[in-house]
């Protein structure tokens, strides 16, 4: 099984830049390889939703040219790196790893919060 751990949260004003930060203890490379990964969020009252997906490069038109997914596969992280962060970005953000075979599998999630 696969747990993802998210990282790097917290709270920032708006205009600034955070970078999210996800990995899995004790995973070896060719397990972590195997995942697609990719990040979500969900703001207070409303649903989850896709931030960002390695695999398929498809962003949130609400972050696009804002927002980058990358890996580091000798590290065996996965990031998010936030610019010009804006007060609707506020949600607690979750790293998600995913194959057909195996399903998802969430980490418990980051908060990130952006004040105007």
């Amino acid at each position: 099984q696969v747990q993802p751990v998210e990282s790097g949260g917290g709270s920032v004003q708006a205009g600034g830049s955070m970078r999210l930060s996800c990995t899995v203890p004790r995973i070896i490379l060719s397990t972590f390889t195997m995942y697609d990964w990719s990040w979500y969020r969900q703001a207070p009252e409303k649903e989850r939703e896709l931030v960002a997906d390695l695999s398929s490069g498809d962003y949130a038109d609400a972050v696009k040219g804002r927002f980058t997914i990358s890996k580091d596969n000798a590290r065996k992280r996965v990031y998010l790196q936030m610019n010009d962060l804006k007060a609707e970005d506020t949600a607690v953000y979750y790293c998600s790893a995913y194959t057909s075979s195996r399903g998802r599998y969430w980490g418990h999630g980051t908060q990130v919060t952006v004040s105007s």
